[in-house]
């Protein structure tokens, strides 16, 4: 395996406490399913070392029997699952809304995403074995071994959603186990929801009546109006970001590219949190004129992202590429960062833009 410091070699890193990198879009297209090393990781405190022998996972709250599970508990009491899904951050693309103006929060390009084969056992397996009541209105709420501000990292989903076939206890990514910076030993896997919803380092699991009180739950992640500001947000008014929008991207040329006059091949990704992705459309004028491109996706995998390709004619000239993806109720995406820009740089989904010259 290679060390901490070669993957942070291959990633550009916006900051080193908390650790968080993106690959670049190239390497992140290159192939369907993400490598470790090039995945991106988001991190809110410090990366805890923990004993995998030692590790013990501890479920109580409203349920009937609390359990506590080591690792080998789980592999021997529950079905293994594998389930492919993409994972992404809420504020992935937000560099693109912070060109329309200032917003906070680590300036993420278009990387903040990445694919993989996660293994474990579905969280349901293990609530139902605690006893709990599948028509409550509840909710599954996590705490990590990570700390942030001095306290752990929380989040919560509601119990729906926990108890989806799709949401695992996943001990490895791409059939490895967790690399330390992508929660070894045991990590949530939500696919569907934005990336804060499955934290890494599992501790806890707590069944209630309520969404966590963590400030990672009940402050950050939400969504406001263009016209709120840092000082007038009421966490109480914001959005809860769980599902992830449509969205797409242009993965090659980079920005700034200069290309030879004719047949260019235009590749890239498109995702959408609960449903398919139809169509993509690309663009060789800033919109004005659009083709459709191929799609490549994983039938099996509903959580997974697309790849799409297009080759498109392009003359000498300046020329800025547009993507917008399209998802089976008929839905794209807004044309420009400013329609839905936000103080916290979230959900940034407008059509991906990179200016090119031909040569």
């Amino acid at each position: 395996m290679s060390s901490l410091a070669e993957r942070k070699a291959r990633l550009i890193v916006h900051g080193e406490a908390p650790y968080n990198a993106e690959p670049p879009l190239a390497r992140l297209r290159a192939y369907y399913r993400t490598a470790a090393d090039d995945f991106y990781v988001r991190s809110h405190g410090d990366l805890p070392e923990i004993d995998a022998d030692g590790y013990r996972l501890r479920l109580d709250g409203a349920i009937p029997t609390a359990l506590e599970l080591s690792l080998d508990d789980m592999r021997s009491r529950y079905a293994e699952a594998t389930v492919t899904a993409t994972m992404q951050c809420a504020g992935n693309r937000r560099a693109d809304m912070r060109a329309v103006a200032p917003v906070s929060g680590d300036p993420w390009d278009g990387g903040a995403i990445g694919t993989a084969d996660w293994t474990g056992v579905r969280l349901g397996d293990v609530l139902r074995e605690a006893g709990i009541a599948e028509s409550a209105d509840l909710h599954v709420a996590f705490e990590s071994h990570d700390l942030v501000e001095g306290r752990p990292y929380g989040a919560s989903i509601p119990l729906a959603k926990a108890l989806a076939p799709e949401t695992l206890l996943a001990f490895a990514m791409n059939g490895a186990p967790l690399l330390p910076e992508h929660g070894f030993p045991l990590r949530v896997v939500v696919p569907g929801f934005a990336g804060v919803r499955s934290p890494k380092w599992l501790k806890r699991i707590t069944v209630q009546d309520h969404p966590s009180d963590n400030p990672i739950q009940a402050e950050d992640y939400k969504l406001f109006p263009s016209d709120v500001t840092a000082e007038t947000a009421d966490p109480a008014q914001g959005h809860t970001i769980n599902t992830m929008p449509l969205n797409a991207a242009i993965c090659e040329p980079a920005r700034g590219a200069r290309l030879a006059a004719g047949a260019n091949t235009i590749r890239g990704y498109a995702v959408s949190g609960d449903r398919t992705v139809v169509r993509v459309d690309v663009s060789g004028n800033g919109g004005r004129t659009w083709a459709q491109a191929a799609l490549e996706h994983d039938a099996r995998a509903r959580f997974a992202w697309t790849f799409w390709t297009i080759d498109l004619d392009l003359p000498p000239g300046e020329h800025e590429l547009a993507v917008r993806a399209w998802d089976e109720a008929g839905q794209t995406q807004p044309a420009l960062p400013d329609d839905t820009w936000n103080y916290k740089g979230y959900l940034s989904a407008a059509w991906h833009r990179v200016r090119v010259t031909v040569e």
